[in-house]
């Protein structure tokens, strides 16, 4: 009874979750301006993104909770959900839909007594550190890095498609492969079983960010949410 229980909240989760597979990562360090970068995160909404990353970790708090406003607004018109980097006062204030956690921050258990209606992500590197965070309370994780890739170059050579699989099968949480994804890497890690995708630089480097967010989203069924 236990497990079919289990089971049935997992699959709950899974479900609600849906619009997290394709998982878009700011970095507005490859714009010219506010107003360019704003630009082009509406370019992957039209596009059919469901869930984007602010993760700017320059910004003072002040900066930060106007420019969570201005992408809370933009994610809303297009039925999209927000997720903030690490904090979730800001999340909370803001009215995104979650936080992302560092491996290493606070556990999301404990994000979660205090900001209940928050979805909780956490960053892994590790089989270990996936498993931790499952014990923790994370609602998705993202693994990294699958591939070589110059943004996580800190957390050591590339974890590689079998250890990919390995995390995924030995989780029940929604797992996002992160590091060095591209689009035609993407049918090899869903077949590894990640439950989708998150990026930053294939798509902001992309000359054209709507077509090329709408042909992310074609291997997951389109516009889902």
């Amino acid at each position: 009874m236990q497990t079919l229980e289990a089971n049935y909240t997992h699959k709950m989760i899974t479900q609600d979750l849906n619009g997290l597979r394709m998982y878009l990562i700011t970095d507005r360090s490859l714009f010219d301006g506010g107003g360019e970068f704003l630009d082009a995160v509406e370019a992957t909404l039209m596009g059919g993104v469901k869930a984007i990353q602010l993760r700017e970790k320059d910004l003072s708090d002040y900066e930060l909770v106007e420019l969570g406003k201005k992408l809370r607004l933009l994610t809303s018109n297009y039925g999209a959900r927000l997720f903030i980097n690490s904090r979730a006062d800001i999340a909370e204030q803001i009215g995104a839909n979650g936080v992302h956690l560092a491996e290493t921050s606070v556990h999301a258990h404990e994000v979660k007594r205090n900001f209940p209606d928050l979805i909780v992500g956490v960053s892994t590197h590790s089989l270990e550190g996936a498993h931790l965070a499952e014990t923790q309370g994370a609602d998705y994780i993202t693994f990294s890095p699958i591939y070589e890739t110059p943004s996580k170059a800190s957390y050591g050579p590339p974890q590689g498609l079998d250890t990919l699989r390995q995390v995924t099968h030995a989780v029940r949480l929604p797992v996002l492969a992160l590091g060095g994804i591209t689009l035609h890497r993407v049918p090899e890690c869903l077949e590894q079983g990640a439950f989708g995708v998150a990026l930053i630089s294939d798509i902001w480097n992309s000359s054209h960010i709507k077509q090329h967010s709408f042909e992310y989203m074609q291997n997951f069924g389109g516009n889902t949410l």
